[in-house]
C-alpha cells in the first residue's frame, strides 16, 4: 500500500510538473525557468504604487502634484491639466469634475478626458479633479476638498458601480484609503489620517507564496476570469453589500457640500465596457447604478445615465470603437461630454442672479 500511495503521489507530482513546464512554454522559452512569484510582481505593478500617486493622509492616495509625461500631466494641485482656454473664457468660473479612472481618463491624453471635451463644449474652465481607482467615498472627500480650493459654479460627480465596492475596502490595489461606515443614518469616517501602506510582499498570503510562483496556475485562473481577485490586493472593512447601504448618505453629503458652497452637483452613471459583454453583468451593473441614481434624486441632485446613449451607438458601431481596453476612449469620452453638458445646462441656468447678473460674470466670482 505504500508502494502504490507513493506511486499515486509520484504520478501526480510529475504530470504537474509537465503541465507547468507546458504553461510556461507557451509563454515563451524565456520563461521556462524564471522564478519568480507572479501574484507579488503585479502587486509591485499596482496602479496606485507608480509615481503618478502620492500618498494623501485624508485621501489615501491623491495625483502626484505637478507629474509630467507624454498623455498624463498634473497641475500644482494634483488636478489633471487640460486644453488651454482663451482669456476671456478662462476667466469664467470653473466647473469641477470629480470621480474614478472615468473622469480621470485613464488611457487617453490629456485633451481627450471627458472634462476637457465637455471644457470645449460649454466654452469656460473644467478643472478635472478624478483620481483613477477612487471609491465613491474618496470622491466625496475629494470634492469637499476640491470645492473648498476652486470655488466652483458646478460639480460634475462620475462614478461606475464598482466604485461602491471600493468604498468597502480599507485598502485598494495595495494602497490604504478612508473608509465610511453608518451610526444610524449618519456617516462615520474611518481610518484618518491614512497609515502608509504596506509593502506589498507583507500582504500575501500562504496560498499565494505558494501558488504564486506556478505559470500554470497562472494560466488557469486567468482562464477561469478569477486570476484578478487572486492577485488584487484590496482588503475589505465592511461586508459585500455595504457600499450600495453608504450611497445615500454620500449623496446627502454631497448634497449639503451643494447647498453650502452654492454649487449645483449633478451625479453621472457610467459603465464598464464588459455591461455590453455579459447579460448578467449589465443587469447588476444598471441595478446598482440606479440604486445610486435614485438616493441622489432623493437628496435633490441632478443626475444623468450614460447607459442608453452608449447602448444605443454600440448597438450601431459595436464596442470598441467607444471603448479602449477598460475605459472610454475619445470617442466614447466625447459621447459623455455631450450628456455631461445636456444635464448642466438647466443647472447653469438657474445660477444666474436677479436682476441679469450671473455667477459666470468673472467679477460676480466669490472671494
Amino acid at each position: 500500500m505504500l508502494g502504490r500511495l507513493a506511486l499515486v503521489i509520484g504520478s501526480l507530482l510529475f504530470t504537474l510538473l509537465v503541465v507547468e513546464l507546458g504553461a510556461r512554454l507557451m509563454r515563451g522559452p524565456e520563461r521556462l525557468w524564471e522564478w519568480r512569484n507572479l501574484v507579488l510582481v503585479e502587486r509591485e505593478m499596482a496602479g496606485t504604487r507608480d509615481r503618478r500617486f502620492a500618498h494623501d493622509a485624508e485621501l489615501g492616495f491623491i495625483p502626484t502634484a505637478g507629474f509630467k509625461s507624454a498623455d498624463i500631466n498634473y497641475d500644482a494641485r494634483s488636478y489633471r491639466i487640460g486644453p488651454t482656454l482663451p482669456q476671456d473664457e478662462a476667466a469664467r468660473p470653473p466647473i469641477v469634475a470629480l470621480g474614478d479612472s472615468y473622469t480621470h481618463g485613464e488611457e487617453v491624453a490629456d485633451g481627450d478626458t471627458w472634462p476637457a471635451q465637455l471644457q470645449g463644449i460649454l466654452h469656460r474652465p473644467v478643472v478635472n479633479a478624478g483620481v483613477t481607482a477612487y471609491g465613491l467615498d474618496q470622491t466625496v472627500l475629494r470634492a469637499e476638498r476640491a470645492v473648498a480650493e476652486l470655488k466652483p459654479v458646478a460639480m460634475v460627480i462620475g462614478f461606475i458601480p464598482d466604485d461602491l465596492r471600493r468604498t468597502e475596502m480599507r485598502r485598494v490595489w495595495g494602497t490604504e484609503k478612508p473608509y465610511f461606515t453608518l451610526d444610524g443614518s449618519e456617516l462615520k469616517l474611518h481610518d484618518v489620517p491614512v497609515p502608509p501602506s504596506p509593502a506589498p510582499r507583507d500582504t500575501l498570503d500562504w496560498t499565494q507564496w505558494i501558488f504564486g510562483y506556478s505559470v500554470a496556475v497562472d494560466a488557469f485562473l486567468r482562464h477561469k476570469g478569477w486570476q484578478y481577485e487572486w492577485a488584487v490586493d484590496h482588503e475589505r472593512a465592511l461586508p459585500r453589500g455595504d457600499g450600495e447601504r453608504l450611497a445615500c448618505a454620500l449623496m446627502r453629503r454631497l448634497a449639503g457640500l451643494a447647498r453650502d458652497a452654492r454649487a449645483p452637483a449633478l451625479i453621472v452613471a457610467q459603465y464598464d465596457p464588459y455591461s455590453w459583454q455579459d447579460a448578467e453583468f449589465q443587469k447588476e451593473q444598471r441595478r446598482i447604478a440606479a440604486g445610486v441614481l435614485k438616493c441622489a434624486s432623493d437628496a435633490g441632485l441632478a443626475t444623468v445615465d450614460t447607459f442608453a446613449a452608449y447602448d444605443k451607438v454600440i448597438a450601431a458601431n459595436g464596442l470598441h470603437p467607444i471603448y479602449l481596453k477598460h475605459h472610454p476612449g475619445p470617442v466614447g469620452t466625447k459621447l459623455i461630454a455631450e450628456q455631461v453638458a445636456a444635464g448642466l445646462a438647466p443647472l447653469l441656468d438657474r445660477q444666474r442672479a436677479p436682476g441679469g447678473g450671473s455667477r459666470d460674470d468673472p467679477g460676480s466670482r466669490r472671494q
